[in-house]
């Protein structure tokens, strides 16, 4: 009678390391990454330096060419459907929804080219990384500072109107099959990026926006929920969020 609580004890010990294992690989992995990031960041700081002497949206190209390599260290694999219809010659603002710290690598893999970028101020302090996006030329703004958020994207609104700019969104299916933060799982998949087709801003004013941002939200909500393998996992319910790119 005395071995069923050995037994009992040593299968909850196993458990145990079979879920700390787990764990520490995730977080290694994750480790990992954020190496990569200022590693490379720092190799394509020189290279942006040597190639265009700084500042340049042309550096964008770099940057995206080294970030994409980071997908053969995970396993990770990037369908992109419908690319083409960001490769139209005419200026256009990108949408995509926001899931984790891998959404970088889902934005580099249909970024066009002289695409400008909007981040928060904050990561322009993270040593090389905020080099290199300074040097792509990426608009930072301080979300402490409302009026010069607003300002930034005023300035967006007004030439979205003056040149009949249309919204692009994209669209990254769920991580929730090989990434999860909470079950502490990090391994190899495919993201599916679908680009949903231009949302025309033509004779639009600012009554409009609200009806805008609206269609916009749920073409993007369907279409990832279509997409995604397992959305449920991810929080679907509550709506993509939103990251601006011109």
């Amino acid at each position: 009678m005395e071995l069923w609580p050995c037994l009992a004890a040593a299968l909850l010990l196993l458990l145990l390391l079979v879920q700390l294992s787990r764990a520490a690989e995730f977080y290694a992995k994750v480790a990992l990454y954020c190496a990569l990031c200022f590693a490379v960041s720092a190799v394509a700081s020189l290279v942006c330096l040597l190639r265009h002497g700084g500042r340049t949206v042309e550096n964008m190209s770099i940057i995206s060419w080294f970030v994409r390599s980071f997908k053969y260290f995970y396993g990770l694999r990037f369908e992109v459907r419908d690319q083409h219809r960001l490769q139209e010659a005419r200026p256009c603002v990108i949408v995509s929804n926001h899931q984790s710290i891998l959404d970088m690598m889902g934005l580099m893999e249909v970024l066009p080219e002289r695409c400008v970028q909007i981040a928060k101020r904050e990561l322009l302090f993270l040593g090389p990384v905020g080099l290199i996006m300074y040097l792509g030329g990426v608009f930072f703004i301080n979300r402490q500072r409302s009026s010069t958020a607003m300002t930034v994207m005023a300035d967006l609104g007004e030439r979205m109107v003056r040149e009949n700019v249309p919204i692009v969104p994209v669209v990254y299916s769920s991580f929730s099959s090989f990434y999860n933060t909470k079950k502490k799982f990090f391994t190899s998949g495919t993201v599916t990026v679908q680009v949903l087709e231009a949302i025309p801003t033509s004779g639009l004013t600012v009554a409009d926006v609200p009806a805008l941002v609206d269609t916009c939200h749920r073409a993007m909500r369907t279409t990832f929920l279509h997409i995604s393998k397992t959305p449920q996992e991810n929080g679907a319910t509550a709506g993509p969020g939103v990251q601006l790119a011109q």
